[in-house]
């Protein structure tokens, strides 16, 4: 289990308690390692009286299906591909709602996804 998530870390949340969350790591050299995150003790500093809370150490991000997507323009847009696309066109729509491939962070499992999930389809 890895111990030092740094500013920037990208996860992907895997279960939600009251007191913790397990998540897996997305990025850099620790990435496919999975991480509990407790939570912390914050003070707030810029208060005319001191308090105490616990709250989670992460920060809130949004994720749409590949349909909602479609029509869209995204400054930044992550893919998971742990669940392969339906067909082609989605997946062409999923990967060109950025204007640069250096936006784009896609996550697939081993590096590989499959393009249609149902091949009796094509029997």
């Amino acid at each position: 289990m890895h111990q030092n998530c740094a500013n920037g870390t990208r996860l992907a949340v895997k279960r939600l308690m009251p007191n913790l969350i397990e998540a897996t790591l997305l990025t850099g050299k620790a990435k496919g390692e999975f991480v509990l995150i407790p939570r912390i003790p914050l003070i707030p500093t810029d208060m005319p009286f001191e308090f105490k809370r616990l709250q989670f150490p992460v920060r809130l991000s949004f994720a749409m299906s590949i349909n909602k997507a479609q029509g869209q323009t995204l400054q930044v847009c992550g893919l998971d591909l742990e669940e392969p696309c339906f067909s082609h066109g989605q997946l062409y729509v999923a990967s060109s709602r950025v204007g640069t491939p250096n936006c784009l962070f896609v996550y697939a499992p081993n590096g590989q996804t499959k393009n249609i999930v149902y091949t009796n389809v094509l029997d």
